[in-house]
């Protein structure tokens, strides 16, 4: 079924809703809410469908801002009645794991909290840190996120001390490994000296760490390295009980002892204001604190509801080795007994879910409690910045409301070579890194020797808002990929460009366009031959110079990226017979044009597409002397 883009939502048909509504049974289920572009835009599960349906489209019905901005949207509901509760659940984690629909994001990306990602996918996986959580394979898995990403760096660093790991994300040499397999570090992944079995069974130890089972993994070395001993195989057992003096070495500094009994358990708790959660949830195993992560999330929920919620996107992508077998909560949980069931029926062994009040766990709770409080302090100290920001920003500019989404745009090149363009977002005066976009200027006229920034900004607010033009049906108003205020990074010259091309699309009464001049740290409006007075120094110019100077940043790394693929590519052009496609499969294959330059004629042969003719000419060309 395809839905025209021209349907109304259907708050505004009262009749199409009433009717869609009573269709609903009162069975539980999963509910699907769709745009008028036949999207899925969220997924919710239920006990009985129709009531909880009915309630995002009632009056006094009380809605966060982000539920209230996808109720306008929906234009089609759908449904999948389930036996029981607990089989709606996990069929709404999957369903949303397929999906992503954009309003089912509860936790938000905070950038400031790491996680350890291990690339399953991959034959011989990586153990990397990241800021950013991507599950594009779904193989691959992300442990996190840690409040403390010093220690963590030290743990990874420690484990790869312990463990004989990959230690380069990118070979050294071509034919040989490095320094790191002479010393033990490596087992020689590079040059595939271990087997990707063997190897996987290495970092499936260094991922117990990271799932808060370090006494487990401590206990099976004993028993391996006791095997080994018994097997008079004593260059192996001196190897594992290295390994693990290292792992008790690694729970002196990773792990603060708790009273209390060798259950395996998490704690969660929050502390909120009107706009925001921060939620902490400690996982304590063997008596032990392994690990303390983050999350926020928005706080028009009952807070029963938020840490409901947070655990079960927690636990969809963990292990069942990973679910302890009891959860300690600070306030009891709408459905907590249809996620224990759940729990417990992937875990295989009972799990429980209390909110105790008194004693030990009770002291627990508020431990954890006090430290959510820390993090909302940090957070609204970091929010009141960025609020005055925004204000300032809104009187100078005279907007009627405060800039939700602010977009910045700049042009980075070297005299018109590889000329690109970058597109950053902030949303509330932060950056939002999953809306950043670069683009590569297309404009014939821009050349090496003949730059024009006007022409390459024009081209990219085209490229841009083309489809806003093409159709005026795409709503503006609560559409969260509508700006609020667009800022072009130049002066005069520059905006009227942009201006010029907004005029073309019949957009510029809709968009609310300035720039920024670098000198003097100008603000210009359209039509103004003068900037606005302003003093560099106060809230609103400074915002507007974190997010030009950002939007510089992102445009001259990509820019480098470019210019450095093409200085690899240049020397390869002079090669009669190899075009742009051949050159992009020799460089992934030989990583570089040093390592080409060092290859045989059969090594070259061995690229797919590149016969033994063409392998002769390139390693001639390369060895003029031996021809």
């Amino acid at each position: 079924m395809t839905i025209s883009a021209q349907i109304l939502p259907l708050y505004k048909e009262p009749e199409r809703l009433e009717t869609r509504l009573a269709e609903i049974p009162a069975e539980p289920g999963v509910y699907f809410m769709r745009d008028g572009s036949d999207r899925i835009i969220y997924i919710g599960k239920s006990r009985k469908l129709r009531s909880r349906v009915r309630s995002y489209f009632r009056d006094g019905y009380n809605k966060t801002e982000r539920i209230a901005t996808m109720v306008k949207q929906v234009t089609e509901i759908e449904f999948i009645v389930t036996d029981t509760e607990a089989e709606a659940l996990a069929l709404e984690a999957n369903l949303i794991k397929q999906h992503q629909p954009y309003f089912n994001v509860l936790l938000k990306d905070d950038k400031k909290y790491p996680y350890v990602c291990i690339t399953w996918s991959e034959d011989y996986p990586r153990i990397f840190i990241t800021r950013k959580r991507q599950l594009g394979k779904e193989k691959d898995k992300y442990y996190g996120p840690y409040t403390d990403s010093g220690l963590l760096r030290g743990i990874l660093h420690l484990s790869k001390r312990i463990f004989a790991l990959r230690q380069r994300p990118q070979p050294l040499f071509k034919d040989r490994p490095c320094l790191n397999y002479d010393l033990g570090r490596c087992p020689g992944v590079c040059q595939q000296l271990i087997s990707p079995t063997e190897y996987r069974q290495t970092v499936q130890k260094v991922a117990m760490v990271f799932q808060g089972r370090t006494q487990e993994l401590i206990e099976i070395l004993t028993e391996q390295m006791h095997k080994a001993a018994e097997s008079l195989n004593f260059e192996s057992a001196a190897r594992i009980r290295d390994q693990i003096g290292g792992l008790n070495s690694l729970n002196a500094q990773q792990k603060v002892s708790l009273p209390d009994d060798t259950i395996s358990r998490d704690a969660i708790a929050l502390a909120a204001d009107t706009q925001h959660a921060c939620i902490q949830l400690f996982q304590i195993r063997a008596g032990q604190l392994v690990g303390r992560l983050a999350f926020v999330a928005e706080s028009q929920a009952e807070p029963g509801a938020i840490l409901q919620r947070v655990l079960e996107e927690h636990y969809q992508t963990a292990d069942s080795v990973e679910i302890p077998a009891e959860i300690l909560v600070q306030h009891d949980l709408p459905d907590g007994e249809i996620l224990a069931a759940a729990l417990t029926q992937r875990k295989g062994r009972k799990v429980t879910i209390l909110a105790p009040q008194r004693q030990t766990k009770a002291e627990l709770i508020e431990m954890v409690e006090r430290n959510a409080q820390y993090e909302l302090q940090r957070m609204q100290k970091l929010g009141d910045r960025n609020h005055q920001a925004l204000q300032d920003l809104a009187t100078i500019l005279d907007l009627p409301d405060l800039p939700h989404r602010i977009e910045g745009y700049d042009i980075s090149h070297i005299q018109g070579s590889n000329a690109v363009a970058s597109q950053v977002v902030f949303i509330d005066g932060i950056p939002a890194k999953q809306h950043y976009r670069h683009y590569k200027i297309k404009n014939p006229t821009v050349t090496t020797g003949h730059s024009d920034d006007f022409a390459s900004l024009a081209e990219v607010i085209q490229r841009r808002f083309r489809k806003y033009a093409e159709d005026s049906q795409l709503p503006r108003v609560d559409n969260p990929d509508w700006p609020d205020l667009i800022m072009i990074d130049g002066g005069k010259g520059q905006l009227s460009a942009v201006v010029a091309v907004l005029q073309e699309m019949n957009l510029l009464e809709e968009l609310r366009v300035v720039s920024l001049a670098k000198r003097r740290e100008e603000i210009f409006l359209p039509g103004e031959s003068t900037p606005l007075a302003t003093d560099s120094e106060q809230p609103g110019v400074q915002l507007l110079r974190r997010l030009r100077d950002e939007a510089h940043r992102f445009a001259v790394s990509f820019h480098r990226q470019q210019r450095s693929d093409q200085l690899k590519r240049s020397r390869l052009d002079e090669i009669p017979g190899l075009g742009h496609h051949r050159q992009k499969q020799l460089l992934a294959y030989f990583r570089s044009v040093d390592y080409l330059r060092q290859a045989t004629p059969a090594q070259i042969a061995e690229v797919p597409g590149i016969g033994a003719k063409l392998a002769q000419t390139i390693y001639d060309y390369f060895h003029p002397s031996d021809s």
